[in-house]
């Protein structure tokens, strides 16, 4: 605040007295909308945390609720003679595998040259490379060095066989071909094309007899194993036409040596119940923190900010509520597959029971939980599921259009309006002063004037006086 100089001539309507009157003012008529202000946007912040915590409650629901979340498979295997994943809905099972040997690729090597860029051939020609049933022309010329020819293999012949050159010892590089794929028919040589030019170098010809030329290093086979004693072939170590929806990996077992696994695939209830315990943790997160929201108290600091909203203490009742309320009839209730609610709203899960019950009847605990068909003595009767009824009921809140984006919208509107009476009821106590102190300067004036008057007529009365 500037130097004010009201009541200099009289020393009673003073600015002081003006600030005074204007902080009392203010005090009955902006300080209360400046509180309000205050507590809505904070019921606004407030209500983004409510907002994350049923989203959160809403995914959990929904993830209990997927159809597949029962059909879910876990396998357990005893050796390690085969690897396995048991996809959803596959049959529940016990086998065995023994893995009598693995299913390898064809593996061939040149004959050897001084380095890696020797030449291939003595003059121009063109060779067939021979990869089981597929063919591949190569052109070459007396030029063409051996890693040009790798490099020209596995350019043409990609995802069929892998070239490379090893340098064995010194002076001693060689051409390795490697299948891309295990089994039989998967033979690989390399040749001249007649009438072409012929003039590849013998250590690299399939069908030559020089000690130096191709030579094989590994056949290309097909696994062998048994399941369940039944002897099975194929042509690749990852089996998945076997069972289905069932994957083995054969992982080891030898001729002279064969490998033994025993197999359970199981439905998976540690999956299950993983996705169940988080739902109970995410409700209870929700439920302590609208809890302490609403919270109801003669004390201002102890009360919770939504304690006087009726949107959302109906919405923690209706979340409450929902526990002994969802699959009520021919399912039954949370209660019978584990679930119990305490006093404070919170719920538990107890998987002892829980596991007894999906023992009990799978496909009816399944159905409970997220819909489908429900058989009770002798009738069979199409249910919604108890986390579909959940989900629908917090969705209610949380989608797009709903209840809390609602009350969000409600809360910005307020603020707004709530702001606007607080500038035009400021603009008014400014108005209002400014009128007020200009009347003072004319009344401080005036007052002035008569006091010098006043003085003057003193000074005379006192004057005439000591004359006398």
């Amino acid at each position: 605040m500037g130097i004010s100089s009201l009541g200099a001539g009289s020393n009673i309507l003073t600015q002081d007295i003006i600030d005074k009157l204007k902080k009392a003012d203010k005090g009955q008529f902006v300080d209360p909308i400046t509180k309000k202000v205050s507590a809505e946007k904070s019921k606004s912040g407030k209500l983004d945390i409510v907002n994350a915590l049923m989203k959160n409650l809403s995914e959990s629901t929904g993830n209990v609720a997927d159809a597949g979340l029962f059909n879910t498979r876990s396998a357990t295997v005893t050796g390690s003679a085969v690897e396995v994943t048991a996809h959803g809905g596959s049959d529940i099972q016990d086998f065995n595998i023994t893995v009598n040997h693995l299913a390898t690729k064809e593996i061939e090597q040149s004959g050897s040259f001084d380095t890696a860029d020797s030449s291939i051939a003595s003059g121009d020609g063109q060779l067939k490379l021979s990869v089981g049933s597929k063919d591949f022309l190569v052109d070459y010329t007396s030029d063409t060095s051996l890693t040009d020819l790798k490099d020209q293999i596995n350019k043409d012949a990609k995802g069929t066989v892998q070239a490379s050159i090893v340098e064995v010892a010194k002076d001693d590089f060689r051409l390795f071909l490697t299948a891309a794929n295990t089994g039989t028919d998967q033979d690989i040589s390399i040749t001249d094309v007649e009438g072409k030019g012929e003039h590849l170098d013998d250590q690299l010809k399939a069908d030559t007899d020089d000690t130096d030329g191709y030579t094989n290093v590994q056949d290309a086979v097909d696994a062998s194993f048994t399941y369940n004693g039944l002897d099975i072939t194929r042509k690749s170590n990852t089996v998945n036409n076997l069972l289905a929806g069932v994957t083995i990996k054969l992982k080891e077992g030898t001729d002279d040596k064969p490998s033994t696994s025993s197999v359970s695939v199981k439905q998976d209830v540690k999956g299950i119940e993983d996705k169940l315990d988080s739902f109970v943790s995410k409700f209870n997160s929700t439920i302590r923190q609208l809890n302490t929201m609403t919270k109801s108290s003669k004390d201002a600091k102890d009360r919770g900010v939504f304690s006087d909203d009726s949107t959302i203490k109906i919405m923690k009742n209706r979340v409450m509520t929902m526990m002994n309320t969802v699959g009520q009839g021919t399912g039954g209730r949370l209660e019978d597959y584990g679930f119990s609610s305490k006093r404070d709203g919170t719920i538990s899960l107890d998987h002892s029971k829980f596991e007894t019950k999906l023992k009990e009847n799978p496909k009816n605990t399944a159905a409970f939980f997220v819909g489908g068909d429900f058989t009770a003595n002798g009738t069979t009767k199409t249910i919604t599921g108890a986390f579909n009824e959940m989900k629908n009921t917090v969705n209610g809140y949380t989608k797009y259009d709903g209840t809390l984006k609602q009350l969000k919208t409600s809360y910005t509107t307020h603020v707004s309006s709530l702001e606007h009476q607080k500038e035009l009821a400021t603009n008014r106590l400014t108005a209002k002063y400014n009128i007020m102190a200009k009347r003072f300067a004319s009344y401080d004036a005036m007052i002035s004037k008569m006091n010098s008057a006043s003085d003057m007529f003193t000074q005379l009365a006192n004057a005439q006086a000591n004359n006398k």
